[in-house]
């Protein structure tokens, strides 16, 4: 943040495994994986100061001022290079929303931005400044590619526009360009080779004789013993995985988008989750799952039980941009108790814990040699096993300013990648911030299922 020193933020040239996955499925629109946040402020931030502190961070954060390189000869991972005609005001801009300001309006605006593709020929990110909210409010809408960043490390990232006071004192140094930054040049035929081993030779021999065994006898998967062996048996379980999404309800899918909200408050949820005895992120699958209940019995289509996914960070001292994984899971939606349901997702996620989740680098080794046709196939039908996402992030404990401006709140907008719905939760000072990204054709009351969510959470801080 701007009270505190800067520091270049280092990134690798080449994608890895995981990226590269994430890029080439993303052929097909309903795998995209740009994610985005809408922050709530209140009052129209300096665009100028903005825009200064953003120039300075394609500098900080090397991603940001980078586009994608295909390797000329298509073998390998992509890599990054500088883009030659970066330009600011491509990526961070501004509008108003007309009269009357409305919450809806502004989330409205915000499915559209973040749906809108991105330029795969610029550097895969925008911000976008909204004024015109009611009372004097404005918001700012970021979106990025999952490329460039994870939620955790997204969060780390921010600190590059985020303040700890309204009238913080800009970084030393002032603003540095992408042109004023050492340039990155495109690939060149040796760096297509070396990818091109890289992506060949970067699992050894020995575990890649393990996982051709794997392949031929699949039954020999839970016998597998070695800690290298044991991520790809967790992604090759997960690639195996043909078990359907259950909801009888949220069965369509389609390319229209609606976001919608909830809030609960931090303190007592997470006691309430301590007098339960598990931890927060159990009390944010037991809501969302009695949510779902209600949902289902309400439209007269009771359900036992749903598939969720839930991205688990697998974050080192050593990782790079992304590092995560996925896990699914069920979650029981039957008529019970909310204390019962949690106790019940306790022991899920406990059971699941002890498994590890599928790494996204396994699942990516695993899959580099499929053709992008049949990836998006495999990766669509892995999709159509889960009914809806999860992800649980946190952020600052204190009040956060951009550009002058105090951040009320803030929602994130995670990608759907084929799902019903994806839910995220954001702790940010005293509360919980959910943004609910639905697919539209998949979700006929959207409006409903977010009050049911803070119902549920109600429910949860008065369990004994």
């Amino acid at each position: 943040m701007a009270d505190q020193p800067s520091r270049v933020v280092v990134a690798d040239r080449q994608m890895s495994d995981a990226e590269a996955l994430m890029w080439r499925v993303e052929k097909d629109p309903f795998l995209a994986s740009t994610f985005g946040a809408v922050t709530i402020l209140d009052r129209p931030p300096d665009f100028d100061r903005l825009r200064a502190r953003m120039e300075s961070a394609v500098h900080a954060v090397a991603r940001l001022g980078w586009r994608v390189q295909p390797i000329p000869t298509g073998l390998g991972t992509p890599m990054w290079a500088d883009d030659p005609d970066f330009d600011i005001d491509l990526h961070v801009r501004r509008v108003a929303l007309p009269a009357p300001g409305t919450l809806r309006q502004l989330l409205d605006l915000a499915t559209v931005f973040v749906l809108d593709p991105l330029d795969r020929t610029r550097p895969l990110w925008q911000f976008l400044v909204v004024e015109g909210l009611a009372n004097g409010k404005a918001a700012l809408i970021t979106k990025m590619h999952h490329t460039i960043t994870d939620g955790v490390n997204g969060i780390r990232m921010s600190m590059q526009y985020f303040d700890l006071s309204r009238n913080a004192t800009e970084p030393a140094g002032g603003t540095v360009s992408a042109q004023q930054a050492t340039p990155l040049p495109p690939p060149t035929a040796v760096d297509s080779a070396l990818s091109y081993v890289h992506a060949t030779f970067r699992l050894p021999i020995s575990i890649a004789r393990q996982v051709g065994e794997l392949l031929a006898d699949p039954t020999a998967i839970p016998a597998a013993g070695s800690a290298a062996v044991d991520s790809i048996r967790g992604a090759l379980t997960q690639l195996s995985d043909s078990d359907a999404a259950r909801s009888p309800l949220w069965t369509n899918r389609s390319m229209r988008r609606r976001l919608e909200l909830a809030r609960a408050p931090l303190a007592s949820t997470k006691a309430a989750a301590k007098r339960l005895g598990g931890s927060i992120n159990v009390a944010f699958l037991t809501a969302v799952a009695e949510a779902a209940h209600h949902y289902h019995v309400i439209k007269g289509n009771p359900i036992d039980e749903l598939r969720a996914s839930m991205a688990v960070s697998t974050r080192t001292k050593e990782s790079g941009a992304n590092a995560f994984g996925l896990v699914k899971l069920l979650v029981p939606t039957g008529e019970m108790s909310i204390a019962e349901r949690f106790g019940r997702i306790a022991e899920a996620t406990t059971a699941i814990k002890a498994g590890g989740p599928a790494s996204m680098d396994a699942l990516a080794v695993i899959t580099s040699a499929l053709p992008t046709s049949l990836l998006t196939r495999v990766a669509r039908q892995q999709a159509q096993t889960v009914d809806f996402a999860t992800s649980n992030l946190r952020t600052s404990p204190i009040p956060t300013y951009i550009a002058g401006a105090k951040a009320l709140q803030t929602y994130a907008v995670g990608p759907l990648g084929g799902v019903a719905f994806n839910i995220t939760m954001l702790s940010y000072v005293k509360h919980l911030d959910m943004g609910i990204h639905i697919d539209a054709a998949a979700i006929a009351d959207p409006a409903l299922l977010a009050r049911l969510v803070e119902e549920a959470f109600g429910r949860l801080r008065r369990a004994r």
